[in-house]
């Protein structure tokens, strides 16, 4: 089953404006703290010059090592490379009838405006640019890659003003995903926001985008879709299929057929994104935005450490094995 009975209703929107203006405080200044202007594990640019060599320091991405110098030397050397800083970013909405789904305040399209806003602003500050493509039964908005606060502000508008999406069939994920690799021509940041319910077919498009862009998997999710507590008798309508039947979640065995077969899926999930080799942002409902960005951080140090030692085929010098 994918999505229990329909949220309740949700608490005013805030402008785009007052959004912003409350995430810029809340949010923006926590990871500016954090992250101590160290975006690169975060967001990369398109190109890449050489400046200089020097020693070899703790913590340097071992990918870097110049093993010819190195070996002259004897002295681990690292390139030193000044990054192209402009990038684009994209933005792939999902914006079908599951992503208004949410068992409490917040519905997971919420958490997804949020996310969206937050990096934008992050982007936009550093002189990049960022566009969107809206999806709802098909792909039917395309926001071109500008910078500046006034662009966010009308992304997060456009996203605001879309009007809650209504049953029209089941998600085909795999039609943003393809019309994504022939509308974005130049190396960028891809972020696929999506709940990823949808029908087969998104893994072979997404592994395809992710040959030619840096493609980051947001997965937007809410507690109950995991596990259900006993809550008695309920109606569960499925909002992409508009399919309804009514549970009794006072029946512990279907309480444990409902979490296996979640469980199930997730494994499934998960598994179909490291194959189209993308990193994963998991983002429930009921997360920390902030702590979920810095996990997600986190894992791109490690999966960068981790790319560098293999890169170096495993012949790294045994003084620098603990840096990898």
């Amino acid at each position: 089953m994918k999505n229990s009975q329909r949220s309740p209703a949700p608490t005013p929107v805030a402008s785009a404006e007052q959004l912003l203006r409350r995430l810029e405080w809340t949010v923006l200044r926590r990871l500016d703290g954090l992250l101590q202007g160290d975006y690169r594990t975060l967001l990369r640019g398109t190109g890449m010059d050489l400046a200089d060599l020097r020693e070899y320091q703790h913590h340097d991405d071992v990918r870097h090592i110049d093993w010819n110098v190195t070996a002259r030397l004897e002295q681990p050397h690292v390139r030193v490379f000044t990054e192209d800083r402009e990038m684009s970013a994209w933005f792939l909405l999902d914006l079908s009838p599951s992503m208004d789904f949410g068992s409490s305040e917040q519905r997971k399209r919420n958490v997804s405006a949020e996310f969206v806003a937050v990096l934008a602003r992050m982007l936009t500050r550093h002189g990049n640019r960022v566009g969107a493509m809206l999806y709802g039964s098909g792909v039917d908005a395309v926001i071109p890659a500008r910078g500046g606060r006034h662009h966010v502000l009308h992304l997060l508008h456009t996203l605001q003003d879309r009007p809650e999406a209504i049953h029209l069939g089941p998600t085909r994920l795999h039609e943003l995903l393809e019309s994504a690799a022939n509308l974005v021509r130049r190396r960028s940041t891809v972020f696929v926001v999506s709940d990823f319910i949808s029908e087969p077919g998104w893994e072979k498009p997404l592994g395809q985008l992710a040959r030619h862009h840096e493609v980051v998997a947001v997965r937007l999710l809410d507690p109950l879709e995991l596990d259900l507590p006993d809550l008695g008798l309920i109606p569960i309508r499925d909002v992409e299929t508009g399919e309804q039947l009514l549970v009794d979640t006072h029946d512990a065995g279907f309480r444990k057929r409902f979490a296996r077969i979640a469980a199930q899926r997730e494994a499934e999930l998960r598994q179909s994104l490291a194959r189209a080799g993308v990193d994963a942002l998991e983002l429930s409902t009921d997360d920390n935005l902030v702590d979920a960005i810095m996990r997600f951080t986190e894992l791109r140090k490690r999966r960068s450490r981790t790319s560098g030692a293999n890169a170096a085929g495993g012949k790294l010098p045994a003084h620098l094995k603990h840096a990898a």
